[in-house]
């Protein structure tokens, strides 16, 4: 395979080429790497740069440039997949670069690394076959990007790695994350390999890296596992990874006018129907419904023996197995002891709000491992009627950023933003479909 790079500083790529696997690759002729400055394709003092139109800082490679350094290499090594880098393009991940090697093929590769403020945009128009950002970041150039990818490619080329299966094991090559990796000594600071990898039992030494590479990958990379296409045993490993998650539903402490009154508001079934299905389907444990009227209460007892105990069970198996995960309590403090009882320890506790909340640990839903890594159950808590008193709020470990679309319309039933929140923070959402 022939790879061609263009840069700006040629220079920066002579150590990087000479080390370790890039450079035996080339030794046994694996690949074949020429590498070009921009200036080898003007006059001698001829500037490779010009201002940019319009208003705004900086200098752009010329077109007529970069067209003849292009036209250069592919007539030395015959059309090339031409490979730009910019922040607006395709994100690099392990998808991309496998696409990347079945797109090329043993074709030509060339990688042009702009620098100064980038490139005239006809320049991508014409020539680019891929644009591709290394991350929501601003660099001083595309040499830096060039290596990362060129390493990313390289390793998924046949003959390149010495031992494929390395290759096909690694992180991000498949929903999980490597697991942990030890050698001697066996004691080292205080810190001791763990014994069931000094066993020599082949099968809990597998069993032990699973483990280890799901809690890994479900507590730091979340929403990469969340973008995969899992198995069911895939779902499963994850799930048990997971702390766990309780939702409740307020209709005590509560804002129930526009003054803001905080008092209590009266239950509906198709609150309890929704979320009770919602809650089911993100492996939520427990759905506790708070009411402190008695009134209240009895209505909800009533609907839940139906479908806990009553006719219920045979009339719609499926709503049954959800809405027997509904629970009825008087106050948030005793859904608290429930889950504490459970879990052997006292939940987080997380409200969800319309509105940003002042002085408050506001989290994402991209937050996952930021909560997870206390390693405690987690408890959702919704408001209903005008939402959660400000006392309710200020005694909760975190608040969640509202959820917003790009109106300024923002009343959502509580039954939809419990759907919508769970399947943000718990949901699978696949990027590409196999």
């Amino acid at each position: 395979m022939n790879i061609s790079i263009l840069s700006v500083f040629s220079q920066l790529y002579s150590p990087f080429l000479q080390t370790s696997l890039v450079r035996r690759a080339q030794e046994q002729k694996i690949i074949h790497i020429a590498v070009d400055d921009f200036f080898s394709f003007v006059d001698p003092k001829e500037r490779i740069d010009a201002p940019t139109f319009g208003h705004g800082a900086g200098m752009l490679l010329r077109p007529d440039v970069v067209e003849a350094a292009i036209e250069s290499k592919e007539k030395a090594f015959g059309p090339a997949f031409k490979i730009f880098f910019s922040p607006h393009g395709k994100k690099l991940d392990q998808e991309l670069l496998k696409s990347l090697v079945d797109r090329i093929g043993q074709r030509h590769v060339m990688i042009v690394a702009g620098r100064y403020e980038g490139m005239d945009a006809r320049v991508e128009q014409v020539y680019a076959d891929e644009i591709i950002s290394v991350g929501d970041f601003v660099l001083m150039g595309g040499d830096v990007p060039a290596m990362i990818l060129l390493e990313g490619l390289l390793r998924l080329i046949p003959g390149v790695v010495g031992k494929q299966e390395s290759v096909e094991a690694e992180s991000f090559s498949g929903p999980f994350v490597d697991h942990p990796e030890y050698t001697a000594p066996v004691v080292w600071k205080d810190r001791e390999v763990p014994e069931v990898i000094r066993s020599g039992n082949h099968a809990e030494i597998a069993k032990w890296r699973k483990k280890q590479a799901v809690t890994r990958t479900v507590t730091g990379h979340f929403d990469w596992l969340r973008s995969c296409n899992l198995t069911s045993a895939d779902k499963k490993e994850s799930y048990a990874a997971m702390p766990g998650h309780y939702v409740a539903l307020m209709h005590e402490h509560v804002v129930v006018d526009d003054g803001g009154t905080i008092g209590t508001s009266s239950v509906t079934s198709i609150d309890i129907h929704d979320i009770a299905r919602s809650s089911k389907s993100y492996g939520i444990k427990q759905f506790f419904i708070v009411t402190p009227l008695i009134d209240q209460q009895k209505i909800v007892r009533k609907l839940l023996d139906f479908w806990h105990t009553g006719a219920g069970v045979e009339y719609n198996p499926s709503r049954h197995v959800a809405v027997r995960q509904a629970d009825l309590v008087a106050h948030l403090e005793d859904a608290i002891a429930r889950i504490t009882e459970l879990e052997g320890q006292a939940p987080l506790v997380i409200a969800t709000s319309a509105r940003i909340v002042e002085h408050a640990q506001m989290i994402t839903y991209h937050d996952q491992a930021q909560v997870w890594t206390h390693g405690k159950p987690v408890l959702f808590i919704f408001g209903t009627a005008k939402g959660l008193s400000a006392e309710v709020v200020g005694r909760c470990d975190y608040i969640l950023v509202p959820v917003e679309g790009f109106t300024e319309y923002n009343h959502l039933s509580v039954r939809s933003a419990v759907a919508i929140i769970l399947d943000r923070w718990l949901g699978i959402n696949v990027k590409k479909v196999r």
